[in-house]
This record gives C-alpha cells, sequence and structure tokens, in this order.
C-alpha cells in the first residue's frame, strides 16, 4: 500500500485505502455513516465537559457554563499553564451545544462534524463578565427566558407577554435588572414577563426590529407589539402592562348581581365576589383587576359596597369584609357551595379558585371514540397524579375556546387499555385533529401552558401524525417524510414546530408523521436508526435522508432538491463524459466525498444550496468516493470533502482548481465560483457612466459600491449572478465610489452598496439618480426589473410608433 500525505488543514477526514464497510443501511437505501478515521486529538465529551445531561435545555447549559466559567477561568487561576486551554475547551462546547444546528451535528458526528465550523479563535470574555453580566435572568423563576425556538409560541399562545430583549453589555440592562426581576414578581400570573438575550440571540432580535436596549415590549396575539417608552420604575411598568389586561371587574349590586350571576353560571363560567365592609380587610382594587386578569375565562371577579348594599350583602350572610368564590354550577340558593377565603394574597386565592373549579371532562374508553371521531379535542393523559399543574390545564378549555378545540382528559390508571392502545407510557398531551382517534399528535415541548396553547394551534392546523408500528408508512404507496427522534434531545424538540410549517405547505404532496425512538425501539433500530434526530424521506421504492438546518425552509429546499435536483450524482461513466469531455462553454464544480466523513456530511444542505444559486451558470456534481474508491484514488483526491472546479475554455479538461478557501458555506462556495467566471457586469467610469448609462439606448443596472465596504464585498458575487440573469434585456454596471466620488454623489448615493435601475424610456436624457431597489438578492432584483420592463413595455412600444411616424 502507497502512504499517503497528510490530510490538507481543515479538511478533517483522510482518506483510507481500504474500502471502508457500511455502517449502517435503511431498507438497502438510505446509508449513514460514522467517521471511523483518527481524530488529530480524541474527541471531547461535550456534555461531560459541562456536567450537564443529553437532555439539558439551553437553559441549564448556560447556568451550567456559568458555574463553570467562575471556578476555572484564567483570571482565577494564574498560576496554573494549562488553565487557557482547558477553559477553551469548556468554552468551546459551550457555543456548541447552545446552538440547537451545531449541537444536532455534534450528537451525530462528535467534533468531526464540527470541523468546518468557525472556532472562534481562541477568544472568552473576562471573568467579571461571567459574574456580573452572563445570563442575567436564568436564575429568576418568574422570568421565562426565550429563544428562537419558542419565542413565536410564548407571544402567539394567547397569553399576555412582557419581553425585555437585552444586551449582556448594556448598562442600562444591568441596571434595569432588579426591578424587571421585582416587577415579575408582581406581575406572576398576570402577565408572562419574558427576556430574551439578543447576545445569544442576535438573528430573533434582528427579525424583530430591535435596535436599542433594553427594548421592552407587550405582545398578544391578535395585537401588534406595542413598546413601552416610559421610564423604568415597577410602579410606571405596572401601570403600562396593566392597560392591556382586559379582564373587567364588576361593581355587583341590587340592580344587576342576580343577573350577572346566572348568566356566568349558565356558561359554565364561575364568580370571585370581594364584599367590602366598615369592618374587615377588603381586597384592593388592584389586586382584584390582576385576578381577573389571572382568571379569565373562567371566573369573573366583582365587588360590592357593603356600606350601601348592606341588606344586599346580609342576603349572602356577609356582615364583615370577606371574599367569596361562588363555583360554575353552583346555586345563590346553595349556600353550602360557596367557598369563604380568608387570605388577602394574591396567588392564595387564586390557588384556591384553581382547586375548586371543575376538573377537565373526563373520558374513558367507552365515550372516546364516539366523543373524538369528529371534533378536534386536547387530551392530557395522567397516571392518577394531582399537581397544581393539572390544575393549570383547567385554563384549556376557555383559551382554546376560540379555536374550536375541546379540552378533556384520561386517567391511564383506571383506563390502561385505552393508554397502552395509543403507546403512552407516561403523562403526557395530544391533540386529535377531527378525523377519528388515530390521527393525533403527542405534545413534547415544554409542560407550560403558553407552550401547550401553541401546540394545539398549530397542531390542528398542520398535518403531523404520530406514528405507531400500526401506521408507519412501510408499504411505499405514497411519500413520506419521517422524524425519527427522541423527547429529551433539545434538537428534535425544535425541529417539530418546523415539520408542521412544511406540512402545511406541502399538504397534498407528502405526508408527515413523527416516531419516538424511545418508546419504538425496535421499530427504530429496524431502520437503524442511532442519531436523533434523523429524518428520512420514504418515496416509494427511495429512501432519503434529510441533512439541513432546523427549518421549515430548508425541509423544502431539501424537497424540492429531490423533485427537481440541482447536483448531479456522477459514477466514473458519467464524470468522464459530463466533466472531462464537457462543452468549452461550460464549467463544473465537484464534490468528491465519503459518507462517513462529518465534514462531508455538514457540507450536504450547504452545497445543494450552493448549486441552485449558481444554477443556469455553473454545473455541479457529486462523486461517492466510498463507492467509487479507486476511481477517487486514479484522480489523486486525498482529502474529503474534496471540491474542485472545472473551468470553462480550458485547453485540457482534466485542469481543475481545488478550493481551499476556509468557510464552506453556500455563500462562500458561490462566491469562489463566480469569481473564477468570466465578468458579466462591466466597470463604468464617469464618462461611460454620462455617455452609456444616462445617454445612452439601453437599459442599466448598476451597483454603486466602496472597495473598502463589507457588504458590497458581500453583494459582489451576488451581482455579478444577476448580470448573467438579465443579460440580453438589462447591461449591468458597477460604479466604484471611492474612485469616483462625484458620479455617486450626483446621482444621490448615500449608502452602500446601492442598486439603482435606468431604463432607456427613449429620452435623450435619464435621471441620473435611476430607480432605486431595495434587495440584494439576484432572484429579487431580476424579479423587480422584469416587472418593471413589462410595466415600461406598452409605453416604449407607443413611442417606437411615434418615431416611425415621425420617420
Amino acid at each position: 500500500m502507497e502512504s499517503l500525505p497528510p490530510a490538507k488543514p481543515r479538511q478533517a477526514c483522510q482518506v483510507q485505502n481500504q474500502q471502508m464497510p457500511w455502517s449502517r443501511m435503511l431498507l438497502g437505501s438510505l446509508i449513514v455513516f460514522s467517521c471511523l478515521v483518527a481524530s488529530v486529538s480524541s474527541d471531547e465529551d461535550y456534555y461531560k465537559l459541562l456536567k450537564v445531561s443529553r437532555e439539558a435545555t439551553t437553559r441549564e447549559i448556560r447556568q451550567a457554563f456559568k458555574k463553570l466559567a467562575l471556578i476555572m477561568h484564567p483570571d482565577k487561576n494564574p498560576h496554573d499553564e494549562t488553565a487557557h486551554d482547558k477553559f477553551l475547551k469548556v468554552t468551546r462546547a459551550y457555543e456548541v451545544l447552545k446552538d440547537d444546528d451545531l449541537r444536532k451535528k455534534y450528537d451525530k458526528y462528535g467534533e468531526k462534524g464540527l470541523q468546518d465550523e468557525q472556532q472562534g479563535g481562541g477568544r472568552y470574555e473576562s471573568w467579571n463578565y461571567y459574574r456580573n453580566e452572563f445570563g442575567i435572568y436564568d436564575d429568576d423563576l418568574e422570568i421565562v427566558t426565550l429563544d428562537r425556538g419558542d419565542f413565536d409560541a410564548a407571544v402567539n399562545s394567547g397569553e399576555l407577554w412582557f419581553v425585555n430583549f437585552y444586551f449582556p453589555r448594556c448598562h442600562h440592562c444591568h441596571e434595569l435588572a432588579p426591578t424587571w426581576r421585582e416587577f415579575a414578581k408582581e406581575m406572576d400570573g398576570v402577565i408572562r414577563i419574558g427576556a430574551v438575550n439578543c447576545g445569544d440571540h442576535n438573528r430573533l432580535c434582528r427579525s424583530k426590529g430591535i435596535n436599542s436596549y433594553p427594548s421592552l415590549y407587550i405582545y398578544k396575539a391578535g395585537m401588534n407589539p406595542e413598546k413601552y417608552f416610559g421610564d423604568r420604575a415597577k410602579e410606571s411598568l405596572t401601570k403600562f402592562g396593566m392597560q392591556f389586561v382586559k379582564s373587567r371587574v364588576t361593581e355587583l349590586w341590587q340592580g344587576n348581581v342576580f343577573t350577572e350571576i346566572e348568566a356566568a353560571f349558565s356558561s359554565g363560567v364561575g364568580w370571585l365576589i370581594t364584599f367590602c365592609a366598615d369592618s374587615g380587610d377588603c381586597l384592593e382594587s388592584q389586586t382584584r383587576q390582576k385576578l381577573a386578569g389571572m382568571l379569565e375565562g373562567l371566573v369573573n371577579v366583582g365587588w360590592m359596597d357593603c356600606s350601601i348594599q348592606a341588606e344586599l350583602c346580609g342576603s349572602f350572610e356577609v356582615t364583615t369584609s370577606t371574599t367569596a368564590f361562588f363555583p360554575p354550577g353552583s346555586s345563590l340558593k346553595n349556600k353550602g357551595s360557596v367557598l369563604f377565603l380568608q387570605s388577602l394574597d394574591t396567588r392564595e386565592i387564586y390557588g384556591e379558585v384553581m382547586q375548586h373549579l371543575p376538573d377537565l371532562e373526563a373520558l374513558t374508553k367507552e365515550t372516546f371514540q364516539s366523543k373524538l371521531a369528529h371534533h378536534r379535542w386536547l387530551v392530557s393523559f395522567s397516571f392518577g397524579q394531582k399537581t397544581m399543574a393539572s390544575h393549570e390545564y383547567k385554563k384549556l378549555k376557555a383559551l382554546l375556546k376560540a379555536a374550536h378545540i375541546q379540552v378533556g382528559k384520561v386517567d391511564c390508571l383506571t383506563d390502561s387499555e385505552l393508554c397502552v392502545s395509543f403507546y403512552i407510557q407516561k403523562p403526557c398531551i395530544a391533540v386529535f385533529k377531527g378525523l377519528g382517534i388515530h390521527d393525533f399528535e403527542i405534545h413534547h415541548g415544554k409542560d407550560v401552558l403558553y407552550n401547550i396553547i401553541a401546540f394545539a394551534k398549530e397542531s390542528v392546523s398542520a398535518h403531523v401524525t404520530t406514528l405507531r408500528p400500526e401506521n408507519f408508512p412501510s408499504d411505499g404507496k405514497e411519500p413520506w417524510l419521517v422524524d425519527f427522534f427522541a423527547p429529551w434531545c433539545p434538537p428534535c424538540r425544535a425541529l417539530l414546530p418546523e415539520l408542521r410549517k412544511a406540512s402545511i405547505q406541502l399538504f397534498g404532496q407528502m405526508k408527515f408523521g413523527t416516531l419516538d425512538c424511545t418508546v419504538h425501539e425496535r421499530l427504530c433500530s429496524m431502520y437503524n436508526i442511532h442519531a436523533y434526530p434523523t429524518t428520512v424521506i420514504f418515496n416509494k421504492s427511495s429512501i432519503h435522508e434529510y441533512e439541513g438546518h432546523h427549518s421549515a425552509d430548508g425541509i423544502l429546499e431539501f424537497i424540492q432538491d429531490l423533485v427537481d435536483p440541482t447536483v448531479v450524482t456522477m459514477d466514473p461513466d458519467s464524470f468522464a463524459e459530463l466533466v472531462k469531455r464537457r462543452k468549452h462553454s461550460e464549467t463544473w464544480m465537484v464534490d468528491f466525498y465519503a459518507p462517513w466523513c462529518g465534514p462531508c456530511q455538514a457540507l450536504l444542505p450547504e452545497w445543494r444550496r450552493m448549486a441552485r444559486a449558481v444554477n443556469g451558470m455553473i454545473k455541479v456534481g457529486t462523486v461517492d468516493c466510498q463507492k467509487h474508491h479507486s476511481f477517487c484514488q486514479g484522480e489523486s483526491v486525498r482529502a474529503y470533502p474534496e471540491i474542485r472546479l472545472y473551468p470553462q475554455n480550458a485547453n485540457r479538461r482534466d485542469v481543475y482548481q481545488s478550493y481551499n478557501g476556509w468557510h464552506r458555506d453556500a455563500h462562500s462556495l458561490k462566491v469562489w465560483a463566480v469569481g473564477t467566471l468570466p465578468r458579466a457586469s462591466v466597470d463604468l467610469t464617469p464618462d461611460d457612466f454620462r455617455n452609456k448609462v444616462i445617454g445612452g439606448k439601453d437599459h442599466w443596472v448598476v451597483d454603486f459600491y466602496a472597495p473598502w465596504c463589507g457588504p458590497c464585498q458581500h453583494f459582489a458575487p451576488e451581482f455579478e449572478v444577476l448580470a448573467r440573469m438579465v443579460k440580453g434585456s438589462v447591461r449591468a454596471g458597477k460604479v466604484d465610489c471611492q474612485a469616483h466620488y462625484q458620479t455617486c454623489q450626483s446621482a444621490g448615493i448615500t449608502a452602500y452598496p446601492s442598486v439603482r435601475f435606468y431604463p432607456h424610456l427613449g429620452t435623450k436624457k435619464r435621471d441620473q439618480g435611476g430607480e432605486h431597489v431595495n434587495s440584494r438578492d439576484a432572484n429579487n432584483i431580476a424579479d423587480v426589473l422584469r416587472q418593471r420592463l413589462q410595466q415600461l413595455s406598452p409605453w416604449l412600444q407607443g413611442k417606437a410608433d411615434n418615431f416611425k411616424d415621425e420617420l
């Protein structure tokens, strides 16, 4: 055997000289490999480094890292020469595990799957940063720390949210923190108080238009977010928040008391009434308002002034200030059903009331099928236990009423056969979609009300089914997307809402299902599932594993590639035909990879995305060097993935350029590939701009840029793509505003890059400013130009006819 040179830097997986065995196979078609090559350094277990379990939440990971940072930081260990390296490992573990996409790659491929990711350059913050500025609200139970995965579910749940968008290094954010904590305790149960760390979740904050810190917003489904601009005192925050609590407190008197109470009872709503007399303590107005918000939809809140309505209070046998709860369905004549409360504490009163509200409707084996046959239901499956959480579930009926979802419960201790038929082994929530008892989805998110409500609303509108052996799509008659997952796996939970979104967009084209591998171990083993989540497309006889971002868009892109592939899978014969004997005008990019190589797997979704971006300009292919080992050796492939570009107009067809860039994301690959093509745009001097663009007879699209401008450099290859897309109808030019400042100033350019469209309107001179195009995406800009030309077409034709008439 010949010895091989060392692998290229950052390409991680060195070629093995013998063919590797298949590590697993899905029905003979889906093949997933584990990386078997030796690593430069042995893989660290990131979970062990942080001392967390594999099912740890992002918040728990952040708390664990902070605890270690305060102990292990080099600032606290100045005499330990290894402290820097040790802390770098812990920091790297935190950076990976806090990110859902990186965490999925790590769980699946170990450190090998991360070798194409930016490593942070060996940097970390000071000890004081971790002590005073890191994870401001992680230890506050009343404050919900929201991230990209649960933000939308929270604010669209129907509950009222007050959210603090903050940045760890922001001085004003730290000044606000003690007040925000006190405010959260004050509002507990009335308004959900949230916090978003914009340092960790920059993309989320940008998408919500956050450009200053702290930014405080009120959210509720059905209304636009409302920003708070007042001072940051607790009283001011309370006053602002309470104005969005719409539940009213009713003053009861002789003229309305009986009609109000009876109307509520007939709707299944109870009453909490504070009787205010001359003696004793009466609930304050603000406390009554808070209780109205906490019990909205379940219990009406009222008060009675016994100094005026003495006879009426006497009829309720009230002689001193007190608060009484009248449960729904009770009778004013039956005084025994009334619960008199001694406490003045908001939380204690709320707890007592919730405990005495009627329970959810009980469903049994005998009633289950008939009840769920044609109606949408949320069902709580329990095993005999009653907790405060089960009392909170009583709110679900009111909160899901508008979505036409009924709410019930099943006790699996008394109806074990029913639960066993659904493979339910522990307490859970499931949504049945009104299509019979076999079309349901189990909730695997947080066991909190806002998350359950959002899940229920999403699930009844989506088309995702919880799979079991009885309904697993093994016949291959219809295309299915199946997500093999484990409920303890955070990336799995993050993927589930994205599957629901994708199922709506692909309704009628593909079915969606999820299989819990902790329950159906044998079925998952049969398909050789060893990492979660593993998402697979079953399309008749062909099976494909999804490798991509945890998003609905990523899934849709993957499926689009299956239907209309932009990447050609090559063998030695097709490589020779398509690449070695290609036309002079063709350029090819080829990825030589091995399925067992983690960086190769990480590259796949980016490679497909890049192929779509350069479609029509560059042809893209892949060669599986596991399958065609001898061929790849003959092509001198020494490391995986090996990315090569075979240029157009080459004298020898075997000439290629290798990609040696640091990043293997779609944009970086596109920049490199497009940069090898002959330019389709032209550089414009001031004379060119004046004579050809302003005074010429062609349509022009112009990119005004500056060489030092980062966004300009990022946009440059996109503009080249645009130039090729519109070639023949619109000419493309570039003006360097550093070299030709006066030209750009005359054109009204105030920011770089700026894209302007200059249509030829039949006149000798055009407006120097042109028409601004507010996009940096080639496809979007091309669409704008086409639409504009279509609008101008009749007018331009009229001008041409007039010109002919004049001749």
